[in-house]
């Protein structure tokens, strides 16, 4: 059995963001996937500082209109597409004005963490999942990159473990050198409580914070990727005490190491 479908889940793509080590990553890695043939998805928040106009998104009608309890208010799911034309590939965004409109992504311009992070990752996570769901899409990987996709691994290993779309899927998490210094809101386990997760993994977010969700991502994980040299030695580390494989990103021609890893962990 070989991998024919990975989701890759971003917080950051070039050239919708300005090139940054992640976006460029968000950028190439799902273009080299394709260009051997396998078929990908790919999604990233709609944050503020995306000139639609210049980049052509537009609304997806009929993956958009469902809304997305958390904290028992509704918030309106809006999924938007775009192109890189030259590659063919697509990519989904996953819009919220309360949550991605601002233009910044994890800090405010001060450099203080998003008091709402907690929020924000739990709509970005239900978005996707539920967006992949409308599409009937069943992926053999998700692929997460950034703190923002944070939360999949946990909701795919609960939430939606007996959906027949995900029941087969591995996860692959990439840690990356995007920490922020601030706890998120206490009220985090009541509101992923209220999602479906179960109370003994809600429990875990009751003190969370970049540290304490990052190893949780990593947990439900199928794999983890050390994305750059300059990632905490500690994530490292506790890589190898889960004893799941565990990648070093290399810095070029990296499209056949990543679907080694794919191709390993899918076959457990």
């Amino acid at each position: 059995m070989s991998v024919e479908r990975i989701l890759f889940v971003n917080q950051e793509i070039t050239p919708y963001l300005e090139a940054s080590y992640m976006s460029i990553i968000g950028r190439y890695l799902p273009q080299s996937i394709q260009e051997q043939g396998i078929e990908i998805r790919t999604f990233m928040p709609r944050y503020g500082m995306i000139n639609e106009r210049r980049n052509q998104l537009h609304e997806v009608i009929r993956l958009s209109g469902q809304n997305i309890v958390i904290n028992d208010n509704d918030h309106a799911l809006v999924v938007k597409v775009a192109s890189i034309q030259s590659i063919r590939m697509q990519t989904y965004f996953i819009d919220s004005e309360e949550y991605f409109l601002r233009k910044e992504i994890l800090v405010d311009k001060s450099g203080k963490a998003f008091s709402d992070n907690d929020e924000r990752a739990i709509f970005y996570a239900k978005g996707v999942v539920e967006t992949v769901k409308n599409l009937g899409w069943s992926p053999d990987i998700i692929h997460c990159h950034g703190w923002i996709s944070c939360l999949i691994p946990l909701f795919v290993k609960t939430v939606y473990m007996d959906n027949p779309l995900f029941a087969n899927s591995k996860i692959v998490y990439s840690v990356y050198n995007d920490a922020f210094d601030k706890n998120l809101n206490r009220s985090m386990v009541s509101k992923l409580k209220a999602c479906g997760v179960p109370a003994k993994d809600a429990a875990n977010y009751k003190m969370a914070n970049y540290d304490v969700t990052t190893r949780l991502a990593m947990q439900y994980a199928d794999a983890t990727v050390i994305s750059h040299e300059d990632v905490d030695e500690s994530y490292r580390k506790y890589a190898l005490e889960l004893n799941t494989p565990t990648f070093e990103h290399k810095q070029e021609q990296y499209a056949d190491d990543y679907l080694a890893l794919y191709n390993q962990i899918i076959q457990k």
